[in-house]
């Protein structure tokens, strides 16, 4: 469950390469935490990206 509930950032796949040039699968995974926020005027938990949380996009629960 690496999703973020306000963007929608996910896990990236790509590649791997080492410095022989060997290839192989590899994933990104963004920073999301759990945080209770205001979501339509009453408290929820919900996943967010740290970037989201930053910048203000998610107003926290106190």
């Amino acid at each position: 469950m690496a999703k973020c509930d306000i963007c929608g950032k996910s896990v990236v796949f790509g590649i791997k390469v080492s410095h022989s040039h060997r290839r192989s699968n590899r994933t990104w995974k963004p920073n999301i935490k759990k945080v209770k926020a205001v979501v339509d005027g009453s408290p929820k938990r919900i996943y967010a990206c740290t970037r989201c949380l930053r910048s203000g996009k998610v107003t926290r629960a106190v």
